[in-house]
């Protein structure tokens, strides 16, 4: 007949046993992609967990998660729509944090054009020509944000605005260029690295917009692994694959 152990036994084997696998959703700005995956690779194979990851532009997640969407985490590429979510009470309490710090660059389609320097004298409508400046939504993506502020400051907006193709978020705009469909275009220097086809001229002088932070939360109500996974953001894993995707991480 089978011995069955005891309860103090049966107590030390269920707490040495591993935590049931849950699964979180985060919500990331498009900029992330390619550290995202990397992200998201490590913490499940540290963890055990499940992470399923929806980019887009930061704008259009904030809104979803305004609305009521499922998402754990968010990381944005702006402050201002994280600001909106903690105005209206989708952010967990004391999560927030300032994870990383990103550049703009002007970048041409292929590996032929010159570098140029970005100024007040830059003749950028004369550069474009006939073709158009692919840019983020200037109204509403944090990248088409930051690139509208840096062109005004240098009063360069006016006169390329009517040339301005733009797209759902920062990849989208990266890929028109990529392409070919615009001979040119602002992105973040992160998504620059990240595409062979496309050169970046010149990186936007940084006082000519506000700092590009990118903050993350755990949102209300987020359960199971949230913290765990902002921890895990902050470690040396996590950083390294941001750091190698360009960006900079902001200091502890």
């Amino acid at each position: 007949m089978p011995v069955r152990p005891s309860i103090a036994v049966a107590t030390l084997l269920a707490a040495a046993a591993p935590a049931a696998a849950e699964r979180l959703t985060v919500f990331a700005a498009a900029s992330l992609t390619d550290a995202m995956a990397e992200v998201e690779a490590g913490f499940e194979a540290a963890t055990g967990h499940e992470v399923a990851v929806s980019l887009a532009g930061s704008a259009a997640l904030a809104r979803q998660i305004e609305a009521g969407a499922p998402a754990d985490v968010f990381i944005s590429a702006n402050p201002g729509w994280m600001d909106d979510l903690e105005a209206a009470g989708r952010l967990a309490p004391g999560t927030r944090v300032d994870l990383l710090r990103n550049a703009l660059v002007l970048i041409a389609h292929g590996s032929e054009a010159a570098p140029v320097e970005i100024g007040p004298d830059l003749d950028l409508a004369g550069l474009i020509g006939d073709g158009r400046l692919a840019m983020a939504l200037v109204e509403a993506v944090p990248a088409g944000i930051y690139g509208k502020a840096a062109l005004e400051s240098l009063g360069l907006w006016e006169d390329v605005a009517p040339r301005v193709a733009q797209a759902d978020n920062v990849r989208a705009a990266l890929a028109l260029v990529a392409t070919g469909a615009a001979p040119y275009g602002i992105v973040y220097a992160t998504d620059a690295r990240a595409e062979d086809g496309v050169t970046a001229l010149a990186t936007v002088p940084p006082e000519t917009h506000p700092p590009i932070v990118y903050p993350a939360a755990a949102t209300a109500g987020a359960e199971g692994p949230a913290a765990a996974f902002l921890d895990y953001l902050a470690g040396a894993e996590a950083r390294a694959a941001f750091e190698a995707e360009g960006f900079a991480v902001v200091a502890d």
